[in-house]
C-alpha cells in the first residue's frame, strides 16, 4: 500500500514538473530591437560594491553599466581591469563607458583618457573646467574617443543644461557632446524632449531619472512619479534614432535604492513597450 502511494506521488510530481517546464517563459526586454539600450549609471550604486551592483543588474535583466571609479579605480592595474571585465562578463554585463569624471587640469584629462583606453571603452562621461575644453578637443582627436559632458542643472555654475553644453561645444570636434541628464535639464527649466530633438547629433549618453518640479527645488525620485513626460521622451529617442544607452541614474534613498531602481526600470520599460507603433 505504501509503495503504491509513493508511486502515485512520484508520478504526480513528474506531471507537475513537466507542466511547469512547458510553461511559456518571459518575453525579451521591451528595448530588444530598439536602436537604443537600457542601462544603469554606476553612481546609482555609490553605497554598494561591484558584486551587489552586478547582482542587481542581473536580476533586472539589464546588461549595460557606466563604470564609476569607486568600482574600478583610475589607478587600477591591467590585471585588475581584466579581472573586473571577467566579473562583468560572468554576469552578461558590458561596461560601455567611464564616468562621470571631473577634470580640473590637463593632467587630470590625460589621466582620464589613459584610464578609458586601458579599460577598453571609447566613451568618457566628463565634467572638465570650461577653460580646458580646447585641450579636451585635442585629446579627442588623438584618441578617437567620444566625450560626453554631463550636465548638472542649477546645482553648479557650468554645464547647467543642454543649451549650455551645446554653446560650449558646437565649434569643437563633433565627437565632443553631452550626457543628456533629463532630470537636471528639467530642473534648470528646460524641456529635455525638445533638447533631445535639437541636439541629438551631440547626445552620446543619457541619464534617465524623474524629478518633482522644473526648478532647482525639484528633486530626483522614481521614474514615472515626477513631471517628465516619458512617453514623449521615448518617442523622441526613437524619432532621432539615438543609438546610445539610456542609463538610469537613481539618486533617491541611496542607502537602500533597490525598490526604486526596480520600479524605475520597470516603468521605463513599460513606456517603451506601450509606445511601440
Amino acid at each position: 500500500m505504501k509503495s503504491t502511494l509513493l508511486t502515485l506521488l512520484l508520478a504526480f510530481s513528474l506531471i507537475v514538473c513537466k507542466a511547469q517546464d512547458s510553461r511559456p517563459g518571459p518575453q525579451l526586454p521591451p528595448e530588444t530591437g530598439e536602436t537604443f539600450k537600457v542601462g544603469i549609471a554606476g553612481y546609482t550604486f555609490v553605497k554598494f560594491d561591484l558584486d551587489k551592483t552586478l547582482e542587481t543588474l542581473k536580476a533586472l535583466d539589464v546588461h549595460y553599466l557606466c563604470i564609476k571609479d569607486f568600482h574600478l579605480p583610475m589607478t587600477s592595474t591591467d590585471d585588475e581591469i581584466a579581472a573586473f571585465h571577467e566579473k562583468l562578463k560572468a554576469n552578461d554585463i558590458t561596461g560601455y563607458a567611464v564616468g562621470p569624471i571631473y577634470m580640473k587640469s590637463e593632467a587630470e584629462i590625460d589621466k582620464a583618457f589613459d584610464y578609458a583606453k586601458r579599460v577598453g571603452v571609447k566613451l568618457i562621461v566628463g565634467v572638465p573646467n570650461v577653460e580646458l575644453l580646447p585641450y579636451v578637443d585635442k585629446k579627442v582627436k588623438e584618441y578617437d574617443f567620444k566625450f560626453a559632458i554631463h550636465l548638472h542643472g542649477p546645482d553648479i555654475k557650468i554645464y547647467q543644461d543642454a543649451d549650455d553644453v551645446w554653446n560650449h561645444t558646437k565649434d569643437l570636434d563633433p565627437r565632443i557632446g553631452m550626457c543628456l541628464d533629463i532630470g537636471h535639464d528639467t530642473r534648470n527649466g528646460k524641456d529635455p524632449v525638445a533638447d533631445m530633438e535639437k541636439y541629438h547629433t551631440r547626445v552620446f549618453d543619457m541619464h534617465i531619472k524623474d524629478v518633482t518640479a522644473p526648478t532647482k527645488d525639484g528633486y530626483s525620485l522614481e521614474v514615472g512619479r515626477g513631471v517628465i513626460d516619458f512617453p514623449a521622451m521615448v518617442r523622441m529617442i526613437r524619432k532621432v534614432g539615438y543609438t546610445g544607452v539610456c542609463s538610469l541614474e537613481h539618486e533617491r534613498n541611496q542607502n537602500n535604492p533597490f525598490m526604486g531602481i526596480a520600479e524605475s526600470i520597470g516603468y521605463f520599460r513599460g513606456v517603451i513597450e506601450t509606445t511601440k507603433e
